[in-house]
């Protein structure tokens, strides 16, 4: 059974809160095994909580993505909610009057293992403005969904840093909240005085459903782990015109456009024979979001085997797919994504432009996974250090 750092903080670890003026950092993913919320266990305990800050779908988790959130009182506790996910970049870290008359911020979020996810940038902003203003910012650690042990996918290249990717770490990371922050706040140089209040009884090698916790959905389109499981790849399709699931049952296993034919994509996926997943031709009709109420053909992702699958390197493989089959319809998205407009949202994603231009080229697929082995194994060394659990011997 795995102990989690909110029910460490309230138990053997109390002091450290105790006697402290508290920003909570949270959302609904925030609870006890039991589902109590951690402004509500934390003020049951007698501690000082003065304030709570929303990421990206808000505190309660009531906002879709990429929509802005506003400051509020919250409605179960009365405490004054900072939202850390407005209208324009700036609204991504707490101003100095949210931090005013605070000891410490406590950030107590379920992150998915995806570098795309931005709860974990929230955070890395909050360190970074908690430093200015000499607070220190505990960490109440929690299981990376994905496990702590496979690493996949490319890092950032300069210049192409945004709220999907602060700093470069591979796609799948590997490594849970409380490491990637003590990574970001020593190679970023951030200064903060940080603290990570280490689960009990977590091991590199266990997937959520291995730890006798329960799943709360991170966000309006995190409904499962095995959404989770495709995320580090899916979500590429959020660079392109291809719906990502959006509105349906299924968000991120299940793909298409309007202009696709099903049978055509999951043959051509299917002759790749990609480790651990296999593809299913479907059709969907999007309730909302992209092609909204329009019939799209596409595939569904089924992973069978999640040791041996390689998400990123199957959510390159579904762009090529799709592109090989209908180059004249396929677009990358163009608009404005995550606050960034001079840059494209693929490169975003992808870490910089490289996937988009040998797309474009027309290479074939096993020259846009050329170079994540390499990145991968850099990444492997470049983590260690700040790896706080290790395999039980």
């Amino acid at each position: 059974m795995v102990e989690i750092g909110l029910e460490r903080a309230l138990g053997d670890q109390r002091a450290l809160l105790a006697g402290r003026r508290l920003g909570l950092i949270v959302n609904p993913t925030s609870v006890d095994r039991l589902f109590v919320h951690a402004a509500d266990r934390l003020l049951a305990a007698g501690l000082d909580v003065r304030a709570l800050f929303g990421p990206e779908h808000g505190v309660r988790g009531d906002v879709q993505y990429m929509a802005g959130v506003g400051d509020a009182v919250d409605r179960r506790t009365g405490l004054p909610v900072y939202s850390l996910y407005g209208d324009d970049e700036a609204s991504l870290t707490p101003r100095p009057e949210m931090l005013a008359g605070l000891d410490a911020l406590v950030f107590d979020i379920q992150d998915v293992g995806s570098r795309y996810y931005t709860y974990v940038w929230t955070l890395v902003l909050a360190m970074r403005a908690a430093a200015r203003a000499g607070l220190e910012v505990i960490v109440l650690d929690r299981p990376n969904p994905l496990g702590g042990a496979a690493v996949e996918g490319a890092g950032i290249a300069s210049g192409y840093q945004s709220f999907v990717g602060l700093h470069g770490v591979a796609t799948r990371h590997g490594l849970t909240v409380g490491e990637l922050a003590g990574l970001c706040n020593a190679e970023m140089g951030l200064g903060c005085q940080l603290s990570v209040l280490r689960m009990a009884g977590w091991r590199r090698a266990m997937y959520f459903d291995d730890t006798g916790l329960p799943w709360v959905i991170p966000s309006p389109n995190m409904p499962a782990l095995t959404t989770a499981m495709v995320y580090p790849g899916m979500c590429l399709c959020e660079g392109t015109q291809l719906s990502e699931g959006r509105g349906t049952t299924l968000p991120f296993e299940l793909f298409g456009a309007p202009w696709l034919a099903p049978d055509a994509l999951a043959d051509r996926l299917g002759e790749l024979a990609l480790p651990g997943v296999r593809f299913r031709a479907c059709s969907f009709r999007p309730t909302w979001n992209k092609h909204s109420g329009v019939l799209c053909g596409g595939v569904q992702l089924h992973v069978h085997d999640r040791a041996a699958f390689q998400p990123v390197r199957a959510g390159m493989a579904v762009l090529w797919a799709a592109r090989t089959l209908a180059p004249a319809e396929f677009r990358w998205h163009a608009d404005a994504y995550e606050f960034v407009h001079d840059r494209a949202a693929i490169d975003l994603l992808a870490g910089g432009p490289a996937l988009r231009t040998a797309m474009d080229a027309g290479a074939p697929l096993a020259e846009l996974w050329g170079p994540l082995g390499e990145y991968e194994a850099g990444f492997r060394k470049s983590r260690a250090p700040y790896l706080l659990y290790e395999e039980a011997a």
